[in-house]
C-alpha cells in the first residue's frame, strides 16, 4: 500500500499539533496534497484511468473546500500551510 500509517503519523506530525492530530485543516490538506501529488503521477502513467481520474478531481475539490474553510477562519493559518506546501494562490 502506498500510504501506511506510519507515512501517515509523519505527515500529521510535520503539519498538525501532533502526530495523532487527524482532525485539524492542516494535517487534511496536507494528506490530501501528498495523495494528490500520488495520483497526478499514477495518471501520467495511465491516462485512461478514469475511476482515478475521478477519484483524483473529488480530492482537489476536498483540498480546495478546507482551504476555502482555512481562509475564511484564520488567514495566517492559510498562508502558512500554502507556504510550507507550496501551493499556488
Amino acid at each position: 500500500m502506498y500510504l501506511d500509517a506510519a507515512k501517515k503519523q509523519e505527515i500529521f506530525g510535520k503539519h498538525g499539533k501532533s502526530n495523532s492530530d487527524t482532525g485539524s485543516a492542516e494535517s487534511q490538506i496536507a494528506l490530501f496534497s501528498y495523495r494528490i501529488a500520488r495520483l497526478t503521477e499514477h495518471m501520467k502513467l495511465n491516462r485512461k484511468d478514469y475511476s482515478t481520474e475521478r477519484a483524483l478531481t473529488m480530492l482537489v475539490g476536498k483540498r480546495r473546500s478546507l482551504l476555502t474553510y482555512l481562509y475564511n477562519r484564520d488567514i495566517n493559518r492559510y498562508r502558512n500551510i500554502i507556504k510550507e506546501l507550496g501551493l499556488r494562490k
